[in-house]
């Protein structure tokens, strides 16, 4: 979106120097991209840096400040997922952002998810120093927020996930995550700061008490990086070796609930000028005549299963009356292509990824790009100039 780094980018891109970015990306990663990622970096201006920031803070601050609003989110935790000792705000934060037109040229982002979970914290450093190299690319090009830099992120990043545990009893723990797709994530995060990625089905429970197995024999797990995710738990029908509801003695990050009242059950609470119409398929009355401009989706599923684009009267009709709360009818939002490519104008979706520790702290973007009807890499396969990317801005 900057244009003279956009210029300079597409007027110097070759396939393959494409090829040499994903032969240095797997380097790094210690492992082979399962998805796809995208051919180029985002350049982000400025001012719309400090728009996504805005809107972030301002998105976050109504819900944690709106005591009604924590009360009612309660009721989005499931009873069997309800974890003890909850923590007075969660530790990471993701929102999501479509970059749409205001009708007069503008370029302003419009919410499109938020959730509070971890996301891809270290991948997305390890892909920015990529496409610098592979590219080689103006230095002074950041992929963080404000005046943040590289040595400063790997310290927060050290205490969001090890607390002030020794790393020995500090686990990533995820459902096969030798199987993920973001795996490499979390040999990254092995990588920097010695963190185990452990299957859950593997964890032992003594009491109040969870093990794993390092290096041989049974250590204790004083604190839980935590990406499970409970959606995939149920469709696997996978039971835990710990019932979530157990007294544990041990530390999450981020604490497990967090992840329900921080979602797309939020959205219908929020009066912003960058949040779209939302509301609870439950409560509406009569369904609105033009449901293609409208998106419907499931509260608690991930990276955009079980979403309808332009839902039909029947879609809607064939969720059962009692699973009505649990769907929201959102407004959709127009992407405007903003990336000029050799395929023409690609959309894109930006992510500002937070970390909460002594206060609220933006550090992060995430960039997805794709000409589909969504931006996930399901959505826009066999095409070029799409798939996971980053955002780039330019610092003096």
């Amino acid at each position: 979106m900057i244009s003279a780094f956009r210029k300079q980018f597409n007027d110097n891109y070759s396939p393959e120097k494409y090829q040499r970015f994903l032969a240095m990306l797997d380097e790094m990663c210690l492992t082979h991209i399962q998805f796809r990622p995208c051919e180029t970096p985002m350049f982000l201006p400025e001012a719309l840096v400090k728009t996504l920031e805005k809107s972030s803070v301002e998105i976050i601050a109504q819900l944690m400040n709106n005591s009604a609003y924590l009360k009612k989110s309660a009721d989005a935790i499931p009873d069997k997922y309800n974890v003890p000792n909850e923590t007075p705000h969660p530790l990471f934060l993701q929102i999501d952002f479509g970059l749409v037109d205001d009708g007069a040229g503008n370029i302003i982002p419009k919410l499109i998810e938020l959730q509070a979970f971890a996301s891809m914290y270290m991948y997305q450093v390890a892909m920015v120093e990529t496409y610098k190299k592979a590219y080689q690319l103006d230095a002074r090009l950041s992929p963080f927020f404000g005046a943040l830099e590289m040595e400063e992120y790997l310290a927060i990043m050290r205490k969001a996930f090890l607390g002030e545990h020794s790393a020995e009893n500090v686990v990533l723990m995820e459902i096969e995550p030798y199987k993920q797709k973001t795996l490499p994530d979390f040999l990254l995060t092995q990588h920097y700061f010695d963190i185990t990625p452990v299957d859950i089905s593997s964890i032992k429970k003594e009491g109040k008490k969870l093990f794993y197995q390092r290096n041989g024999k049974w250590t204790p797990i004083h604190r839980i990086y935590n990406r499970t995710i409970v959606d995939e738990l149920e469709r696997k029908n996978i039971i835990p070796p710990f019932d979530f509801r157990d007294e544990l003695e041990v530390e999450w990050a981020d604490h497990p609930n967090w992840f329900f009242r921080i979602s797309k059950f939020s959205i219908p609470y929020l009066q912003h000028p960058s949040v779209p119409q939302s509301i609870f398929l439950n409560e509406i009355k009569t369904l609105p005549d033009d449901l293609h401009n409208y998106v419907l989706k499931p509260l608690f599923s991930f990276a955009g299963a079980g979403v309808i684009v332009e839902p039909t009267y029947e879609d809607v009709m064939c969720i059962a009356e009692n699973e009505k709360a649990n769907f929201i009818l959102q407004e959709k939002v127009t992407y405007k292509p903003v990336v000029e490519t050799p395929f023409g104008g690609t959309k894109a979706e930006v992510r500002c990824m937070f970390v909460w520790q002594e206060k609220l702290m933006p550090v992060l973007f995430l960039v997805r790009m794709g000409r589909g009807k969504q931006m996930g890499v399901d959505f826009n396969k066999n095409m070029e100039w799409v798939g996971s990317s980053a955002g780039l801005y330019f610092r003096e």
